[in-house]
């Protein structure tokens, strides 16, 4: 997990459950029936809003926002170099060699194309169509949680209003007055916090992610062609570099600059 996400939890446990503590007994913010109200209801729309498969995959989706790899656009602008310096001296078929040490599916496949003599054309359309159904996909998973979202405060309004309604029906019980108004009130907390610190938050960091990684992408297509077009390796090199932050720039000349010799 990344430093930006565990440190936003974290930080968000504590402004959630350090006025909890310091207040009244904490057990008063537990009430399983709204539990069942917000958490149940909310899964029950967004269950209904897509299809099975899709909700399958929900799992996968939220593990890939915390804990799916980074892309290393420094690493791959290097490999990148280091395929343009051998295809320049080998030719291209050379480049199906190195296929082994590729680990990214997305370059290997545009690499092998350029190896097997597709037309720059046809692949430049082939690596736009891959790159939009990977958006396509991308955007199913963070448009699942901004449909929770959406959901769980309106789930936990409806609460709200079951809670109200026992209130009154119970206004000459004063016992039941005060399970009422938990469900009237916690109804809405659940809702709330469901959707600003659960849901909200990651599917910014899906769409953050697929930001990344789709820039990457189009790094890798546009030093592929340069490979296939017998650009000069150096060229190439500047050319990829745009894509680059000035952080990445600065670590990219470091990870590629001469060892230094020892003055002794």
């Amino acid at each position: 997990m990344d430093l930006a996400s565990l440190s936003g939890i974290l930080i968000g446990l504590i402004a959630i459950g350090a006025p909890i503590l310091m207040g009244s007994d904490p057990i008063g913010f537990v009430d399983v029936k709204s539990i069942a109200v917000v958490l149940g209801g909310g899964l029950a729309s967004t269950i209904t809003s897509y299809k099975l498969t899709e909700i399958k995959s929900l799992i996968q989706v939220t593990k890939k926002a915390f804990l799916g790899e980074q892309p290393n656009p420094v690493k791959t602008i290097k490999l990148l170099t280091d395929m343009a310096q051998k295809a320049r001296r080998e030719g291209l078929l050379s480049l199906e060699d190195e296929m082994e040490n590729v680990s990214d599916k997305f370059l290997k496949d545009a690499v092998q194309q350029v190896v097997d003599g597709v037309d720059p054309e046809l692949f430049l359309e082939t690596m736009d169509l891959e790159l939009s159904n990977m958006k396509m996909r991308h955007d199913l998973g963070s448009g699942i949680f901004k449909t929770m979202a959406a959901l769980f405060p309106a789930w936990g309004m409806l609460g709200t209003l079951i809670g109200l309604v026992q209130l009154l029906g119970s206004l000459d019980n004063p016992d039941e007055i005060g399970p009422a108004m938990a469900v009237a009130l916690i109804t809405t907390f659940y809702g709330s916090v469901l959707a600003n610190y659960v849901c909200t938050p990651i599917a910014n960091k899906l769409i953050l992610k697929s930001k990344e990684e789709i820039h990457e992408k189009n790094m890798i297509i546009e030093g592929v062609l340069s490979i296939q077009s017998g650009e000069n390796p150096r060229i190439l090199e500047n050319k990829l570099k745009t894509f680059l932050s000035p952080i990445q720039k600065t670590s990219y000349e470091k990870a590629t600059a001469p060892p230094k010799e020892d003055a002794s």
